[in-house]
């Protein structure tokens, strides 16, 4: 359904967007390709995207009605784990050109408010300007803040991930990775004690690579001065000399932090959260673009079916967050809060038994948002393959439960 056949539900848009990330502009690309009236707010809908998402290759739509172009994948390929061992990845990964990205995403069908969603009420949107649209569904992508949450607050102790990465030239990046994409290396070249990092080493497409100290999850997050002190430390380490590693220059630098933990709160009447504030961030990768095309596309079908404006909320919160949706997450976040209690000279080691398992359940546990078996089957046989010990610390930390007080000092 074209531009022209827009399908109109009295005045204003059939559905308003709150959030201008790429969750937010998924739902509106896609259901503006449905010939819905779509309204998009953001107080800078023009600021670019500064994050560099990385998905399995596999997951990347590249087909279908939502499908993006061929030039979103600035990079696609094997890419490899070090924990002990160096393993291969269990499918290729990918690289998106984040400027690309945006732009195939921010499709010019849909209307866009430079303004804040700040209230929702009596088939309206209320922006901080005072301005009322009507909108008898909202979509909430506002992130984590989950703005338009009824018990919005911040969740104190949120697991975080943090990172700090510099861009570098790819020839200066294959004396650290050999030119190999590396997803994970836990080696503490870095010298550091305490809570362990990894570097994740991806190329951006050209000839640049970015070279990125990572803390997977912590309550709270590592912080980031910790972080650069650590990925300096680590390239000199591997021979990389000061002036090839451009930390004072802006814009080489990647400055990361999320909350990975993010509980989904009650939302006002009318309202469907997305991506982070539908807490469908991974909460053992923190990834969760990938999975906000398929909701979108998912949610954009389910509206087209439902001409009623009740129906049609129902239908979007179904389709954001379907019941096992919801369960697979709920375990996902239990494994977090697992991780989070084992000892930190024992994560490499935990990893390293993850990524000697079989593809599948690899695959199982970092995928398949919406499958309870393949996650269960994932999360039995990374038990099955612990030693003793890390079974032990599984049992025990499943037993403690959530709310880790894993804190420390910089760097332990």
């Amino acid at each position: 359904m074209g531009a022209g056949d827009r399908r109109l539900t009295g005045r204003g848009a059939d559905v308003l967007v709150a959030g201008g990330g790429p969750a937010g502009w998924s739902a509106a690309r896609a259901c503006a390709r449905r010939g819905l009236a779509v309204t998009l707010v953001d107080p800078h809908p023009d600021r670019r995207w500064r994050h560099t998402y990385g998905a399995w290759a596999d997951e990347v739509p590249l087909s279908g009605p939502d499908a993006l172009p061929g030039p979103v994948v600035a990079a696609s390929g094997p890419g490899f784990a070090i924990a002990r061992r160096t393993h291969p990845l269990a499918g290729d990964y990918a690289v998106l050109d984040t400027g690309a990205l945006q732009h195939a995403l921010c499709d010019p069908d849909v209307t866009v408010h430079r303004d804040r969603v700040v209230g929702v009420g009596d088939g309206a949107a209320v922006l901080d300007g005072g301005t009322r649209l009507a909108a008898p569904l909202v979509l909430d992508a506002t992130g984590a803040a989950q703005t338009l949450s009824l018990s919005r607050r911040r969740v104190a102790g949120a697991a975080e991930q943090t990172a700090v990465g510099v861009i570098v030239p790819s020839a200066v990046a294959a004396r650290v990775t050999g030119g190999r994409l590396v997803f994970m290396d836990w080696r503490p070249l870095h010298g550091r004690p305490g809570w362990p990092t990894f570097l994740y080493a991806i190329p951006l497409g050209g000839d640049d690579w970015l070279l990125e100290e990572t803390s997977l999850a912590r309550r709270p997050g590592l912080p980031l001065p910790e972080l650069t002190g650590r990925l300096r430390r680590r390239l000199l380490a591997c021979g990389l000399t000061e002036d090839e590693i451009p930390l004072d220059d802006r814009s080489r630098v990647e400055h990361v932090r999320f909350a990975v933990d993010t509980p989904a709160h009650r939302s006002p009447a009318g309202v469907v959260p997305l991506g982070a504030a539908a807490s469908l961030v991974h909460p053992a990768t923190g990834y969760s673009l990938t999975h906000s095309l398929a909701v979108a596309t998912r949610l954009a079908d389910a509206l087209i079916t439902r001409p009623d404006h009740a129906e049609r909320v129902d239908a979007a919160g179904r389709a954001v967050r379907p019941a096992a949706g919801r369960v697979v997450h709920a375990m996902r976040r239990r494994g977090l809060d697992v991780l989070l209690r084992m000892p930190p000279s024992d994560v490499p080691e935990f990893f390293e038994r993850f990524f000697s398992l079989p593809a599948v359940a690899q695959r199982g546990y970092l995928g398949a948002h919406d499958d309870v078996r393949a996650s269960m089957r994932a999360m039995l046989s990374v038990f099955v393959h612990l030693s003793p010990r890390l079974r032990g610390h599984l049992i025990a930390g499943s037993l403690l439960g959530g709310g880790s007080d894993q804190t420390g000092r910089d760097g332990e």
